[in-house]
């Protein structure tokens, strides 16, 4: 006699579902912002053509970035069981979709494309917050955490790399790092584990090879 699928199959297949829908979502650029970006209280100087190319280069990185965090926080909601926790990385989510949508429309401004590894970049990610989560929910928000703060040591260099003409871009990487320390905060609060120095080691080395090859590619 076949057995009548339970309210948690039925719900880690939803997530499932979710989980594959959101990837081709963030994958197609079909995602849009919640909030206006940052860029519209700018009124933007012409940009030099090396300007323009530096500009580019650092907003795909940090179009990468944004790539990347969908995949974790979607992958941490698949793992998680914990709903308060679920909600948090929902709320998460919903905030770096913004991120998403405002990079990729300051990438179309510039005239410039999103990283051809894209796809490469999610399942990496994805992967990794998957593990992460299935670890536990401690260590899941541990790896937000140092993630949180990678990533806003990232969005600083960034400001002082951007061209001081480039209003808009800077406004969104204002915006963007304020966000990031808010999440990293909220994971710390919510009963994070530090991460073992090796692993936060690794993060940096993985990092540092995806920024850098997404500078170009």
């Amino acid at each position: 006699m076949t057995r009548a699928p339970t309210a948690r199959t039925t719900s880690v297949i939803d997530d499932w579902i979710n989980a594959a829908d959101n990837a081709l979502r963030t994958l197609s650029g079909a995602h849009t912002a919640a909030r206006p970006t940052p860029a519209h209280k700018e009124n933007p100087e012409p940009l030099s053509t090396e300007e323009s190319r530096l500009s580019a280069s650092l907003m795909r990185v940090n179009h990468v970035g944004e790539i990347c965090a969908q995949a974790l926080y979607n992958a941490q909601l698949v793992a998680t069981r914990n709903p308060a926790l679920r909600e948090k990385f929902r709320h998460a989510a919903r905030e770096e979709t913004d991120h998403l949508a405002w990079t990729q429309q300051r990438l179309r401004d510039l005239n410039a494309r999103p990283s051809l590894l894209n796809p490469l970049w999610y399942a990496g990610a994805f992967g990794i917050g998957l593990v992460a989560g299935r670890i536990g929910d401690g260590t899941s928000l541990g790896f937000v955490v140092e993630t949180e703060a990678q990533v806003e040591q990232h969005l600083a260099s960034h400001l002082d790399r951007l061209p001081a003409s480039d209003s808009a871009s800077r406004a969104i990487v204002e915006q963007m790092k304020i966000d990031e320390a808010q999440h990293g905060a909220q994971a710390q609060q919510a009963g994070a584990a530090e991460l073992p120095a090796p692993v936060r080691w690794a993060m940096r080395a993985a990092a540092k090879v995806m920024t850098t090859t997404a500078h170009y590619v």
